[in-house]
């Protein structure tokens, strides 16, 4: 048979659903022989593409149909192969095995970093496999350009900077490199064997066709191997080629206008096209296969989801050229006004994806009505699908999610990030509790020990690795606040160190990659009784690292174990894993790839911001944009072109749906270029789908608004605290709510985990230095400074302190031991340090424990407060707050307040020891008092009446008495705002009551 003398080319235009009106075209002209069907091929993009097809034959076929046989030509940028049907076993050219992906990306990885560590430049594991990773794609381009090695050797343009130039020669070196490493194991990379394939499929159907008809559908790629395949199919007596979407609305000057261009007869240099084009890719094709738009013809038949032809005008117009979209003013009202398209403009995602999952909820109304939501928001699809459960709708997400964001990646990424940060408290937790984790019937009872250790770790993080937990839960000495805390985690803490020390050990001796993942593997299934290998994602997981640990003996050397989580991130993140079949026969969630040839009867186009549709690639490390273009590479222009066409593939079904969210999840968000665009061409005609964010708002609806009151709860006396801290009156005066929330309620704010010391945590351990040096009872300098010393020397002491908090400590305690002993020589004497004391006041128990307690030569008592910060203000302490100091004086001056003082004493001494830094020095005295009430102090001897007068007022009011615990905001006193929520200031604050 000779080849045609006109090729058989068509397009279905986008307003047509493609997979379906294909189906029907090629039952009408080879269904009526049962087998011809059957004998026939159709060559698809990618395998997602078969799958549509296949759907839609099913959909065509009103009983038993036999398919032809649907063959992938196979995705580069999707890991796909090729079809067998496209490369039998045993037939056709003796061409080498392509290598296996995963060893492909560990050989890389390892090339990667042993040539940059010959150039100086020392990688880690986990940024090998990133630029091994990137480096397979500039390859795999290359290849399907056909681009040779030797087009590397430009002449860079000055402007480049010498980055670019050291980036280039690291690739010439690598590129010339891995065609011998591939030689040594007799394998040729996927995209070459490809190429080759296409290449003996072309000329052996030169010679002799394929008895069946053979089409080519949907396939748009520029490759020369690809089109040269096509052009063959095309001149073939039974084949066809059928474009997506090729635009014959175009008039010839618009069709030109896409480029590319002549050069300039002056300057010798052509414009650059408009690669941003939807038909750019297509308009380039079609070149390479020497054909015009002449020769492409309208694929005659269609199907019940098809929009109305103009829609088909409506979408050329709107993705004009930029320098001629000024012809916008002159079309008519059909031809711009988009009928059958709404938008809808939202504050948030949040609302965005509520409005998507009512209108998609809208379309089921509808008997045999489908939905489709196309959107490269993988976050915004999540939400959307979250939506749809509240009516019990499961979305066919046939995008699926990265393996790294389902639980078994979440998994083995937890559990490598625990052993790299060394069980560091967020990482330890993380693991801890992950779902997977003892799963079971054990499982309640591990998370309430989980909880509890959680409680315990809060603050500053122990010491690394397990001894770092093992001190943390051991029992200290004397009285603390956390001893209970560390006997419930005693008990459990040996069960999680049974799981957890030999994940230590193991890692501790794994020297490569190879033996790390073999722990992994192995402790991921001890953790979760094998259950990370369960239901389709874990299998997807067990196959991935499967092909991790066989490969890993090639990858990058000398594996840093802190490396082994972004290697993890990597390697999971590029493995998307599909839900098996069973989500709703009419709803369907699709990424772009997906939506190509597919079409609902509603498609709502989701997510149109600049940077999500289109989306901004990830930056090549290896080459520069400009390089790549003079390459003939696919650069940020080409994405766009193609992000292009599948939006207005999309376009064409009878009914579109287009959202965006002003507001991203990081900032304000810009409108797509394309929303602006049909925005721009509708003009008046612009169609604002209001009715679902008037549903979305009636949801979410409570009806009557009621705005909270402030808080002012009246529990009966009975009910009061008779016992009161001095720590607490400051609280029941500047806010009794607050108070009422920590006394009564019994609720306190929980430290953050792995925080920074405090200056509460600091505090704490200076006042066990001094205390334990009081109680020593010698008050040698000497003595205090070995003791602060050793506190830093701890195994459990913060880093932090020892590097940054140790010094100043340091000159503040020799400050200190300097003052007591010049206190000595005048005869003054240390009484009590850390003394607990308690009298009864106005019916109510006072209890204060005091930092230090000195008698005056006088024989009268002196209150001393260590401070590790700036002490309270005079004025505050003549403003009623910050009485601390005299209450414990009004506890000392009571019978016996402070047992080992005998009798009543009298206090006219109230000092702060401040250890932060004043002039030059670290450490000064201050006395919220005078003597003789300078300053406009408050007299010392009349200070504890004072006190007590306001103590005798707040007693009366909220212990003995029965006024309301109302909540208050006082300037005068630091808040540090721990109830503000349980309050709800936010509600009433600034609202006159």
């Amino acid at each position: 048979m000779g080849d045609r003398s006109r090729p058989a080319v068509y397009t279905i235009p986008a307003h047509r659903a493609f997979a379906d009106a294909l189906a029907t075209g090629l039952i009408a002209q080879h269904g009526g022989d049962p087998m011809a069907l059957a004998r026939g091929m159709i060559l698809l993009p990618n395998n997602r593409a078969v799958r549509a097809v296949s759907d839609a034959f099913v959909r065509k076929s009103n009983g038993g149909l036999l398919l032809p046989r649907l063959v992938p030509i196979g995705d580069p940028d999707l890991g796909e192969r090729l079809g067998s049907a496209l490369d039998p076993i045993g037939a056709g050219p003796q061409l080498p095995p392509a290598i296996d992906p995963m060893r492909r990306q560990m050989l890389l990885a390892r090339m990667v970093q042993e040539v940059r560590a010959a150039h100086g430049q020392p990688v880690d594991a986990g940024e090998a496999i990133r630029l091994g990773q990137a480096l397979a794609t500039v390859l795999d381009q290359m290849q399907v350009e056909r681009v040779p090695v030797s087009a590397l050797k430009l002449d860079l343009p000055e402007e480049l900077s010498a980055h670019w130039q050291h980036s280039l020669d690291l690739l010439r070196i690598l590129l010339d490199r891995w065609p011998q490493l591939l030689d040594q194991r007799g394998m040729i990379d996927l995209v070459d064997r490809r190429n080759r394939l296409f290449d003996h499929i072309a000329a052996r159907w030169a010679d002799a066709p394929p008895q069946g008809f053979v089409v080519a559908a949907g396939v748009s790629t520029t490759a020369p191997a690809v089109a040269g395949l096509l052009s063959r199919i095309a001149h073939m007596p039974r084949g066809q080629v059928v474009f997506a979407a090729l635009d014959q609305n175009l008039s010839q000057e618009q069709w030109d206008a896409i480029g590319p261009f002549d050069p300039d007869p002056v300057t010798g240099r052509a414009p650059p096209p408009n690669e941003t084009h939807p038909q750019y890719a297509l308009k380039r094709l079609l070149d390479i296969m020497s054909l015009t738009r002449d020769d492409v013809a309208s694929w005659k038949w269609g199907s019940e989801h098809d929009a109305r032809a103009v829609r088909g005008r409506n979408i050329s117009n709107a993705m004009l050229p930029p320098r001629l979209t000024g012809s916008w003013r002159n079309l008519k009202t059909a031809d711009r006004s988009l009928s059958g398209v709404e938008a809808i403009e939202l504050a948030t995602p949040g609302e965005e994806a509520q409005v998507i999952a009512i209108a998609l909820r809208e379309a089921l109304e509808t008997p045999e009505r489908t939905a489709a939501l196309v959107t490269p928001d993988r976050q915004l699809a999540t939400r959307v699908s979250a939506h749809l459960k509240r009516w019990g709708i499961e979305a066919d997400d046939s995008a699926g999610q990265p393996l790294s964001h389902l639980p078994p990646g979440t998994l083995l990424i937890a559990l490598a990030e625990g052993v790299a940060e060394k069980f560091a408290p967020v990482a330890l937790l993380a693991l801890l509790k992950h779902p997977l984790v003892m799963r079971g019937e054990g499982r309640l009872a591990w998370l309430e020990g989980v909880r509890t250790l959680d409680l315990l770790l809060r603050g500053p993080r122990p010491p690394a690795g397990i001894v770092g937990i093992d001190l943390l839960v051991e029992p200290r000495e004397g009285e603390d606040r956390q001893d209970r805390l560390r006997a419930q985690v005693r008990g459990w803490w040996p069960q999680a160190r049974a799981l957890l020390a030999p994940l230590e050990m193991d890692f501790a001796n794994a020297r490569d990659l190879a033996a790390q993942i073999a722990a992994l593997r192995d402790h991921a299934g001890a953790l979760s009784g094998d259950m990370v290998w369960a239901g389709h994602q874990g299998h997807a997981a067990a196959a991935l690292i499967g092909d991790v640990e066989a490969a890993a003996h090639e990858g990058p050397k000398d594996a840093d174990i802190r490396a082994l989580p972004a290697l993890l991130d990597h390697l999971l993140g590029a493995q998307a894993v599909r839900p098996p079949q069973g989500g709703h026969p009419r709803i369907s969630i699709l990424g772009l790839i997906e939506a190509q040839l597919m079409q609902a009867d509603l498609m709502i186009l989701a997510g149109l911001n600049e940077g999500t549709w289109p989306g901004l690639s990830a930056p090549d490390p290896w080459l520069a944009p400009r390089i790549r273009r003079e390459l003939g590479l696919p650069g940020l222009e080409t994405r766009i072109g193609l992000a292009a066409h599948d939006f207005a593939s999309a376009l064409g079904a009878p009914k579109i749906l287009i959202t965006r969210a002003r507001r991203g999840t990081s900032g304000p968000a810009v409108a797509s270029r394309f929303w602006l665009r049909l925005r721009a061409m509708s003009g008046p005609q612009w169609t604002q789908a209001e009715r679902y964010a008037a549903f979305a708002q009636s949801l979410d609806d409570p009806g009557v608004h009621a705005p909270a009151s402030r808080p002012a709860p009246r529990p009966p006396v009975s009910a009061r605290p008779r016992l009161i801290p001095v720590t607490d009156v400051d609280r029941l005066k500047a806010d009794p709510y607050a108070f009422y929330a920590k006394r009564l309620l019994r609720l306190a704010r929980l430290d953050p985990i792995d925080a920074d010391p405090s200056a509460a945590w600091r505090g704490t351990a200076v006042h066990e230095i001094l205390q334990h040096w009081g109680e020593a009872g010698v008050l040698d300098p000497a003595d205090l400074e070995r003791r602060a010393i050793a506190m830093f020397a701890r195994a459990d002491a913060h880093p932090l302190l020892r590097a940054l908090w140790q010094p100043r400590l340091l000159e503040a305690i020799r400050w200190i031991a300097a003052e007591v002993a010049a206190d000595r020589v005048e005869g003054r004497t240390i009484l009590l340090v850390e003394q607990e004391g308690r009298a009864e006041i106005a019916g109510v128990t006072l209890t204060g424990k005091a930092d230090r307690i000195d008698r005056m030569p006088d024989g009268k008592l002196a209150i001393v407060d260590y401070k590790t910060g700036k002490p309270p203000s005079a004025r505050a302490v003549k403003a009623g707050y910050s009485l601390q100091l005299g209450l414990l004086g009004l506890i000392a001056e009571s019978n016996n307040g402070f047992k080992p003082l005998d009798g009543v004493q009298i206090t006219d001494r109230f000092e702060y020891w401040s250890l932060a830094k004043k002039g030059d020095q670290f450490g000064y005295r201050e006395s919220p008092v005078d003597p003789a009430g300078k300053r406009d102090k408050i007299i010392s001897a009349d200070f504890t009446a004072f006190v007590y007068e306001q103590f005798t007022q707040a007693a009366g009011n909220w212990l003995t008495g029965d006024a309301p615990f109302r909540a208050e905001i006082n300037p005068e006193v630091a808040s540090y705002g721990d109830y503000d929520q349980l309050m709800r200031l936010e509600e009433w604050y600034g609202r006159s009551d």
